[in-house]
């Protein structure tokens, strides 16, 4: 089984003690290679740092809705330029929050559409990050539509909104909260939609899926969400682990 963790945070200081015992825990459960998320320009140089060292490491870059209000054109210049590392994938993750609001509603809004417009420049897909905001993220991407693709990552939404994205060219990943009880809103969408529309991914260290919840996530832990994701669809596990590694593949033009 091989498997792409789409999205996770390897970047964050909590795996700065072990980063080498988490890298080949996620080799010996099937995990390939994991996708490194920027959210600010020091982030985005660190996880560029990080596949700079590893094989199976590749990288995002970009300002996260919450670093909004400390971003201006300096850091987005410093932002394209990081584009030009050859493995840097995608912009992200970018976006919007209304749910702490750290940044002015306002500013996020024209951060994203910066970035946005930066991802059609550089040709480079999206990781998008939605939170309680999804009307205001819909009509900003529905702009874009058939010049920037991308992934929801960590979707929140309801099915018909899932749909309404996945009619725009973007991905649904899905993450750790599939194997949550109450997450019946998502086994749903994961019901529902087709698989090769399906990313899956940790964000680790964050939404440790069951049965580790109340441990770090890692990417490790990847099958915990792919198996919940085949239990749900009622296809095989090897099936889902294929479809899933291949969307990613291609969403973010790797290897």
């Amino acid at each position: 089984m091989r498997l792409i963790d789409s999205h996770c945070h390897l970047n964050d200081p909590t795996f700065d003690g072990d980063i080498e015992e988490v890298i080949n825990r996620a080799k010996a459960n099937g995990v390939e290679y994991c996708i490194v998320i920027g959210y600010d320009v020091a982030s985005s140089k660190k996880a560029i740092e990080m596949a700079e060292r590893h094989s199976c490491i590749y990288a995002t870059v970009g300002i996260h809705p919450e670093e909004s209000k400390d971003t201006g054109e300096v850091e987005l210049a410093e932002i394209e330029r990081l584009t030009l590392h050859p493995k840097v994938v995608g912009i992200g993750e970018i976006g919007l929050d209304y749910y702490h609001i750290f940044s002015p509603k306002e500013k996020q809004k024209e951060m994203f559409i910066k970035q946005l417009e930066l991802a059609k420049k550089v040709k480079l897909p999206v990781v998008v990050h939605s939170r309680e905001a999804e009307p205001d993220t819909f009509e900003i991407i529905r702009k874009y539509a058939g010049t920037t693709t991308g992934v929801m990552h960590c979707f929140s939404g309801n099915l018909q909104m899932a749909q309404e994205y996945t009619k725009l060219g973007f991905y649904i990943s899905i993450s750790g909260v599939i194997t949550f009880k109450k997450a019946e809103t998502l086994k749903e969408v994961a019901k529902v939609i087709d698989i090769k529309d399906i990313l899956i991914e940790t964000d680790a260290p964050y939404l440790t899926p069951h049965p580790h919840r109340g441990k770090r996530n890692e990417p490790g832990y990847l099958p915990h969400i792919a198996e919940a994701v085949a239990k749900i669809k009622g296809l095989p596990l090897s099936q889902v682990a294929l479809q899933t590694t291949q969307n990613t593949q291609k969403l973010f033009n790797f290897p």
